[in-house]
């Protein structure tokens, strides 16, 4: 099929892309409640599982629209969703990035509400129906969120909402604070409240969901969570599994948000001590990276740089130790990863039996936060 042009509303370039099956034929169907994107990129191996997880929910006024950004496994890729494409909206792109692709989702959409999904993670089957029953208890919500299953391959290791736990109302302060954190896949959001934050940014390949949760808050949308695992998320796979390059995104987001956005005086002194946070354990990182790989004065230079941020004892004392004995540190250090493998192994098979029992669960779709950011326990 020829790829056929279509230009943003936003005014940006033309963006090429192939609709499969012809977007004006959907275009004569009634407008659906809710749009489902899915980015895709080298997606071809999950993304069969991701699709029947969306066509099982037990709520049915949706569409879907699958964007197809530039994947080198593009021919595995549409074989693997040949048997969805009556029921979906199918677009392909160049590489451009995952807000880029999903920009090109929710340009197209025409669902009320946007709901995000990852190409590798999975819906449990009342998601949709949970998540809209929110909206339809609080008229003034404009984002809501909910807990998650963690898989690493196939094993379940804990819920999200463990691992990163919520404090409070969802706000510009506590998202700032990080006491609040979206799980992108279990976002269902106004469409409208997205384009008047300004869609995705484009220029961002890391955090670019933090950055758009920001400037949701910050224009006034009203987040809520529910703390009922609603999702699987796959662990090690795509772009967040890289802890050093995503701290380096989330250091971008904060810069961009301290530069951006209008922020109170005690907002911003917090953002000083993320970003002030953020650099030390990004030295750390590296620190890591060169110690593991015998570059012991790049080691001891990022671990120096740690310390002069964040002075601590310990710092001081890694520092000594690369100075005299580097050979001994990394013995060391490789040692104290192996037995927090073996122990991570133990509690990731207890918390993944707890996890696995509670997500499996069947609930009735019935929403949970309540008005001014109160939230039910767990």
């Amino acid at each position: 099929m020829d790829p056929t042009q279509q230009e943003s509303d936003a005014g940006m370039n033309e963006t090429k892309y192939t609709p499969v099956p012809d977007p004006a034929t959907a275009a004569q169907a009634a407008p659906p409640a809710v749009s489902v994107i899915i980015p895709a990129y080298n997606a071809a191996a999950l993304i069969r599982e991701t699709l029947e997880s969306v066509f099982q929910q037990t709520y049915s006024d949706f569409e879907v629209l699958l964007v197809n950004d530039g994947s080198l496994d593009t021919a595995e890729l549409e074989a693997a969703i040949r048997p969805f494409l009556n029921r979906l909206r199918y677009f392909r792109q160049e590489n451009r990035g995952p807000s880029s692709a999903r920009n090109l989702g929710i340009r197209q959409a025409r669902g009320r509400y946007l709901a995000l999904l990852d190409s590798d993670d999975l819906w449990l089957p009342h998601h949709l129906e949970r998540q809209i029953a929110n909206f339809a208890a609080d008229s003034e919500l404009g984002l809501v969120y909910a807990n998650n299953l963690r898989l690493r391959g196939e094993t379940a290791v804990g819920m999200g909402f463990d691992f990163v736990p919520q404090h409070g109302p969802a706000t510009l302060e506590s998202l700032l604070a990080e006491d609040c954190t979206v799980n992108t896949s279990s976002v269902v959001v106004s469409r409208e409240a997205v384009l008047a934050a300004g869609l995705f940014d484009e220029t961002i390949n890391r955090c670019e969901d933090f950055d758009l949760w920001l400037r949701l808050a910050a224009h006034g949308t009203r987040i809520a969570y529910d703390r009922e695992v609603q999702v699987v998320h796959r662990l090690g796979h795509g772009l967040s599994s890289n802890s050093e390059s995503m701290k380096r995104g989330r250091a971008a987001v904060y810069r961009k948000a301290a530069a951006r956005l209008p922020l109170s005086p005690s907002q911003k002194s917090m953002v000083d001590r993320k970003l002030a946070q953020l650099d030390g354990e990004i030295e750390l990182e590296l620190a890591k990276q060169y110690l593991h790989a015998g570059r012991f004065q790049d080691a001891r230079w990022a671990v120096q740089r740690a310390h002069s941020i964040a002075p601590a004892v310990r710092l001081r004392a890694a520092a000594f130790a690369l100075a005299c004995c580097p050979r001994l540190l990394r013995w060391s250090y490789h040692r104290y990863l192996h037995i927090l493998k073996g122990r991570d192994r133990k509690s990731r098979q207890r918390a993944g039996e707890n996890a696995g029992i509670i997500a499996l669960r069947s609930k009735p779709p019935q929403p949970t936060h309540r008005h001014s950011g109160e939230h039910a326990s767990e």
